[in-house]
């Protein structure tokens, strides 16, 4: 097979042609702001609401639930460090997994250097989080909860409506205002998943556009409407008052565009994605690489299992990093993990956290799948790839150890 094959679809995914045609719409013709009064600005405010409506049917919410954003990073901040400030009057710990992305991690640490309380919850070897350690350090004066919903790097499903059930045996006593606030970073779930978060006892939840064929730079935060978050951005009160600045309405509305079609998608891509996925294992597998993460893959039903659209495997005695970039030569692009951290030297403390060896880390490579931009054919043409640039490091002698 000839051509680029695009592996990182959990880093990011190319836009949908749906978005760009409808971002272009907008900026020629629906180009006013939606805080205005004129007719130009009550055009803009409508798509803005017809973007709200749509991904608020996406996750089986209210429209005034969901609150518009830079993208994940600032949705998490804002449910961190919002949702801390919201509760300081008698809450002061922190709890987080300790497989979450650093859009949670630097915010909880923050509130450490503050003073607070941060508990980092232990996760076991296939990346999912200890209920039995988070059961024992639950009390009063936890303020936030954040467990991701799907780890960007092992693809694990975490079991984010046992934890809302836990909460709400332990505090459902507490006026609605004073529980701990549960957040969910669900960047890598929708169009795999089904999301219910207010039926998982979730109190916010953290979204981007980009991953669904959206553009890069928006995000959303769906909001229980009973749950308290102390606004980060002051200014016009836009969002209701909880994010301040002109929203970007051409991007908002290819984000609910691109959200409802990846739901509308969702039964036909998961068990496609899964038989892909199982397919990368064993020819992955046959060449020697040990998967890091769950075997099984999530029927996008019920949390268990991982993913359908993530692959982690270690090559014993081979660099991650050089196995990518042998890859890279072949027109085939993965990555090591996370986008936002595969230019540090360290190894990933989400595979850390889940007891790989460093070596066994520092040997990982993702491979990560598209419901609608990865075709079949470039699965077994990957797999092609992996076996033409392992073959040549091992004859080069392990490069890159």
């Amino acid at each position: 097979m000839k051509g680029e094959i695009y592996l990182d679809h959990a880093a990011t995914s190319p836009v949908r042609p749906e978005a760009v045609e409808l971002m272009r719409q907008m900026m020629e013709e629906t180009w006013g702001n939606p805080s205005s009064a004129h007719r130009k600005g009550l055009e803009a405010e409508r798509a803005l609401e017809e973007a709200r409506r749509r991904l608020a049917a996406v996750l089986d919410a209210e429209p005034r639930e969901i609150f518009f954003t830079s993208g994940a990073t600032e949705s998490d901040n804002l449910a961190l460090l919002g949702g801390a400030a919201a509760r300081r009057g008698w809450g002061r710990r922190i709890l987080v997994s300790a497989v979450e992305h650093e859009a949670v991690l630097e915010p909880a640490a923050r509130l450490e250097r503050e003073g607070w309380e941060v508990e980092r919850l232990p996760v076991d070897g296939e990346g999912r989080v200890r209920l039995d350690r988070l059961e024992e350090v639950l009390d009063e004066r936890v303020a936030v909860v954040a467990v991701m919903l799907v780890n960007n790097e092992l693809g694990t499903v975490e079991p984010v409506d046992r934890i809302g059930a836990l909460l709400a045996r332990r505090f459902g006593h507490l006026a609605p205002a004073r529980r701990p606030l549960l957040h969910v970073d669900a960047v890598q779930a929708p169009g795999k998943l089904r999301l219910r978060p207010r039926a998982w006892g979730v109190g916010s939840m953290a979204l981007s556009a980009h991953k669904l064929g959206g553009p890069k730079g928006v995000g959303a935060l769906w909001l229980a409407r009973e749950a308290r978050v102390e606004p980060l951005l002051l200014g016009g009160g836009q969002e209701r008052g909880l994010r301040s600045g002109t929203e970007n309405t051409p991007g908002i509305a290819a984000f609910g565009r691109v959200a409802e079609l990846a739901e509308g998608e969702r039964a036909e891509a998961v068990p496609r994605l899964a038989a892909w996925r199982r397919r990368l294992i064993e020819g992955l597998e046959e060449l020697g690489g040990e998967l890091n993460g769950p075997r099984d893959s999530s029927d996008g039903e019920r949390l268990e299992g991982a993913a359908p659209h993530i692959v982690n495997v270690s090559f014993p005695g081979l660099r991650g990093e050089t196995v990518m970039h042998a890859l890279e030569a072949e027109g085939v692009f993965v990555s090591t993990g996370s986008a936002c951290t595969a230019r540090r030297p360290d190894p990933s403390h989400v595979l850390l956290a889940a007891g790989l060896e460093r070596a066994r880390a520092e040997g990982a490579v993702r491979i990560s799948l598209s419901p609608w931009a990865t075709r079949e054919e470039e699965v077994e043409a990957a797999l092609a790839a992996f076996r033409r640039a392992l073959g040549g490091l091992v004859r080069a002698g392990g490069a890159g150890r």
